[in-house]
């Protein structure tokens, strides 16, 4: 079987609970489950020449996580975020400004990773919130061998339009919820209805999948050939941190691994669910895992 190479670009940051931080960040929280499915994968981000930035390149290290593509800021901090869970289990976000992540730019090295040994690249859109990173990761956009996962994250307005529409004119996979689904109605004038709204999507940006998730009410996967509904029961959840980000990895491997969308969709929402059961948005043991290990390597 192939072994795929997978690249994400953009935060790696420190969810802050009141009593405790986790590592996150949607692209990194991607990219690590990729790791320990596939046993390789590639992260591009930076971090602040700060503690919280020293910490987190020194516990990646001791798991054998590469950071060769993880650059040191001088100027600005390692990405925080600060986390509240509300009465449901779903976390409430603030985000700090002016982050080491916004000025993402690319050494030879990385590019080169990107452009020629990279099947797919990962990235969401909080981390093209400033002019820098936003520009780096748009002069990887339309690279002819590559395929483009897009998670697209429509939060505290860090985006426009115009942003989007060329974000979505090179996006293979496209993952967003309803919230995002119905600003996407609104900027290109599509149908009321989600079927029809998704249909006309991946015809206008001519997208070959969209995950839409819908929380406790499961998934909907569109390509151009049908849709898939699935929906699996979560159990004792501890919190949703990090749900979408375990939906977005699986999706990811079954469209590499070209399996149907029905096993997809079902393999996609067990391990979100399972995402749920743990604290924070990874688990600190790695037999979630095994079981992904089998069918994509």
């Amino acid at each position: 079987m192939k072994k795929f190479s997978v690249t994400a670009i953009g935060e790696i940051l420190y969810d802050v609970y009141p009593n405790k931080k986790r590592l996150g960040g949607a692209p990194f929280n991607f990219i690590y489950h990729i790791w320990k499915i596939l046993g390789k994968a590639n992260f591009v981000s930076s971090v602040g020449n700060d503690e919280n930035g020293r910490e987190m390149l020194s516990y990646l290290n001791s798991i054998g996580f590469d950071t060769n593509h993880i650059y040191i800021d001088k100027k600005y901090p390692t990405g925080t975020v600060q986390v509240k869970l509300k009465e449901n289990k779903i976390p409430q976000f603030t985000i700090s400004p002016e982050c080491s992540y916004d000025y993402i730019i690319l050494k030879d090295s990385t590019k080169s990773l990107i452009e020629n040994e990279s099947d797919l690249l990962y990235f969401g859109t909080l981390s093209t919130r400033s002019e820098t990173s936003r520009n780096t990761i748009m002069s990887l956009f339309n690279k002819p061998h590559l395929k483009y996962f897009c998670d697209l994250n429509l939060r505290h307005n860090f985006y426009t339009k115009a942003l989007i529409e060329k974000t979505l004119l090179t996006t293979t996979i496209l993952k967003i919820n309803q919230d995002e689904l119905d600003k996407l109605k609104q900027f290109f004038d599509l149908q009321q209805n989600n079927n029809r709204a998704i249909e006309q999507l991946i015809t206008k940006f001519n997208i070959d999948l969209v995950g839409l998730t819908l929380g406790e009410n499961g998934a909907e996967l569109y390509t151009k050939n049908g849709t898939n509904y699935y929906k699996t029961e979560i159990i004792n959840a501890v919190d949703t941190l990090g749900a979408g980000d375990a939906f977005a990895a699986i999706l990811c491997l079954g469209y590499l691994y070209k399996l149907p969308i029905v096993e997809i969709n079902k393999l996609a929402n067990e391990f979100a669910s399972k995402i749920c059961m743990v604290n924070g948005a990874l688990p600190d043991v790695d037999t979630i895992y095994e079981k992904y290990k089998t069918i994509f390597n």
